[in-house]
């Protein structure tokens, strides 16, 4: 059992590898507060303003902007302490230009999301998205009158289960997410497409570590899996340096928020949070609603959590690039798990 739970612990540790505009600064009113609102904060007034806002992000300097549409929405965030920016298009406008994307541009190696920063929503095409299927993304950004724009991706989008550490199984490994209970009960977070092709797990390579049976999984769609437990086992994610970082709480990751993923295969690494509700078209299937980060990650790092100090916000489902020169990474964000499945993190 100590082996079994230090296992646990690295792996739980192991935190995270995967599978994978123009607008104008509205000075706040004399009367209202210094910008000071938290990213929380600004999310739930963005949410109140509905689709008078189209999105929130935080600046290099911590400055938390609401992006808005009127003058008197961008008066409402300087007195809720936080700094406004008025923008051409709203959330509806946005999420119609994503509903066009998912009726005429569900091609592999493809991706979407939105920035607030920019006001657009970014159609991001991998290596394999050539001649008619580029041209396909291509009409379909024409047509948005300036709400899309595209990037390319260097390498090829894909879900990272492969050869690791972490977590085995009779099909591949993956890397634990975040232990997490309910009650009594104790169970692991790890990537859907994990869970889906695998159904006894251990936390070694020649599978006689038992860890537990995978009680839950949800992919393409979504991206996260659960594995039941036989009992308690540490809430901790492994840096890779001889320590951990004990997980207290679970929250949604905000655009320029910093982060860390740790993963068998390549270890710790930090990054930022680039764009928020993306959508991602696997070979394997699309993913919706994923976190997008320029955190490296490789295969075998799949299902490991993504951190941000001791709070969890995803678990890893693929991307492209590598740790050598660099990459994308996509996660599913670890809230949604926790609410299907009644657990916590602890």
């Amino acid at each position: 059992m100590r082996t079994t739970k230090f296992s646990l612990r690295r792996a739980a540790a192991v935190a995270a590898a995967g599978t994978l505009v123009v607008g104008v600064l509205v000075g706040s009113p004399a009367q209202a507060a210094a910008p000071d609102a938290s990213p929380e904060t600004a999310a739930n007034l963005a949410e109140q303003l509905g689709d008078r806002a189209a999105g929130v992000y935080a600046e290099a300097d911590g400055t938390v902007v609401v992006t808005v549409t009127d003058a008197a929405a961008a008066r409402q965030v300087s007195t809720a302490g936080a700094t406004p920016k008025i923008v051409e298009r709203g959330a509806a406008e946005l999420q119609r230009a994503t509903a066009e994307l998912e009726r005429s541009v569900d091609i592999p190696g493809t991706a979407w999301w939105t920035d607030p920063e920019t006001n657009q929503v970014v159609v991001s095409v991998d290596s394999t998205v050539t001649g008619a299927k580029l041209a396909r993304v291509e009409a379909a950004v024409a047509r948005s009158g300036g709400a899309m724009r595209i990037e390319q991706e260097t390498g090829v989008y894909s879900t990272q289960i492969a050869g690791g550490e972490a977590i085995w199984g009779g099909g591949g490994v993956c890397s634990l997410g975040f232990n997490v209970r309910s009650g009594s009960n104790y169970y692991f977070l790890t990537a859907g497409h994990c869970t889906d092709v695998i159904s006894n797990w251990y936390s070694n390579s020649s599978q006689t570590n038992y860890l537990g049976s995978t009680a839950g999984s949800s992919f393409p769609g979504n991206d996260y899996g659960i594995v039941s437990l036989s009992g308690y086992e540490p809430g901790y994610v492994y840096l890779y340096n001889g320590n951990y970082q004990d997980i207290t709480t679970a929250g949604n990751a905000f655009v320029g928020q910093s982060v860390q993923r740790s993963g068998r295969t390549t270890g710790l690494h930090s990054g930022s949070v680039t764009g928020l509700n993306a959508t991602v078209n696997y070979a394997e299937g699309t993913v919706r609603g994923l976190i997008r980060t320029n955190v490296c990650a490789e295969r075998g790092d799949s299902g490991g959590s993504l951190f941000s100090g001791s709070t969890a916000l995803g678990l890893t489902s693929g991307g492209s690039g590598n740790c050598t020169w660099g990459g994308t990474t996509f996660f599913q964000p670890v809230v949604e798990a926790l609410n299907v499945y009644g657990v916590n993190v602890y």
